[in-house]
């Protein structure tokens, strides 16, 4: 797939959701394929794509389908997965990555590769570092397979401006060196979503390159985005794709609606912040003359959970959440939904605001 995907996948994984989500699309549109041959621009491109996430699991999957000249059809697919330990010695963990891609087109050629990681991880709800190793095989098809030892470095940054990622990747590939050294952001604006990534490729053996990339979502409703990316590839050693360049755009259908990221540090107020008890937390809120509150959050799918009445006009109730960065809001007297005073809100993508809450 599109080296773009991998960046906005990537760009994420430090900082993975506090609760669990599951999403799908499907774009259409058109754009430059690449294979082992060339490039082609496509008339027509299919591209589903579905993915899961909560805060110690990532899985993604993606794929094109695109006409191309002489009636001949391409297909690309993608799958990532990534997981996380707990806690192992203070706040270091253990991540566990694995990936598998390829190419294929209706007059026989194809192509395969894959790539397995295995990271120390020490991350923040705003920042973190990974350093890992694994293997990377290629295949093509009448041509010998390939084999190199990846190793990773990388640190991620949450900020109230961009997302940004910094790696290094030396690769041992087929008995020498070479060095992948990319810096990524990504930029969240209202509607529009935006992410860059350029890398530049060291080696005294197989030359010295650059590329960049550039690709931008926007939103026109809520599950309906308009897309566009152009940029440039490195030449992919493993599955013999070439160094070139690439425009695409096209619309994307969303299953479920877009809800912006919360960031605590632009936020005219501070996040809800639960007291610890024992392994619960606990939250608290005040409301004069109500006869009931619950709280609903994007821990739970939104599903109302009562609160205890403590008298005083004091409600209560226990949450058991592991640590990140959390949605919510508060149905009073089962009809009316709320954010408190004084908590940090974020725009739901619905035209409403829900309040954050941050489990440390």
């Amino acid at each position: 797939m599109q080296r773009f995907w991998f960046v906005v996948l990537m760009a994420g994984l430090g900082a993975r959701p506090g609760a669990t989500q599951a999403r799908a699309s499907f774009g259409v549109g058109a754009g430059t394929v690449r294979y082992s041959g060339g490039t082609s621009f496509s008339s027509a491109t299919f591209s589903p794509a579905a993915g899961f996430a909560s805060l110690n699991l990532a899985a993604d999957v993606s794929g094109s389908f695109a006409s191309l000249p002489g009636g001949v059809w391409s297909g690309q697919g993608r799958g990532d997965l990534w997981v996380a330990s707990g806690a192992v010695f203070h706040e270091w963990r253990l991540g566990l990555e694995g990936v598998l891609a390829g190419t294929s087109r209706t007059d026989g050629a194809w192509t395969a590769a894959a790539q397995g990681n295995v990271e120390l991880l020490w991350s923040q709800p705003q920042w973190g570092v990974g350093l890992g190793a694994g293997p990377a095989g290629g295949w093509i098809a009448n041509d010998t397979p390939v084999a190199a030892l990846r190793l990773r470095a990388r640190a991620w940054w949450r900020s109230s401006g961009p997302d940004l990622q910094l790696s290094i990747e030396p690769t041992h590939f087929s008995g020498a060196w070479f060095t992948d050294a990319g810096v990524g952001a990504v930029f969240e604006r209202g509607p529009a979503i935006a992410s860059i990534w350029t890398t530049v490729r060291l080696s005294g053996v197989y030359g010295s390159t650059g590329a960049a990339s550039a690709f931008v979502q926007l939103f026109a409703t809520p599950t309906i985005a308009l897309e566009l990316a152009g940029g440039s590839y490195l030449r992919d050693p493993y599955q013999g794709l070439p160094r070139a360049g690439f425009v695409t755009l096209g619309v994307r259908l969303h299953t479920s609606p877009r809800l912006p990221r919360a960031d605590p540090s632009a936020a005219r107020w501070s996040p809800l912040v639960p007291q610890l008890r024992g392994d619960s937390l606990v939250v608290r809120f005040r409301f004069d003359s109500v006869r009931a509150v619950a709280i609903a959050g994007d821990w739970n799918q939104w599903q109302p959970v009562p609160l205890r009445s403590l008298g005083a006009s004091l409600w209560e109730g226990t949450l058991a959440l592991k640590r990140g960065l959390y949605h919510f809001n508060l149905l009073v007297d089962g009809s009316d939904w709320v954010v408190p005073t004084g908590v940090a809100t974020v725009p739901d993508g619905l035209g409403g605001m829900v309040g954050v809450l941050l489990v440390p």
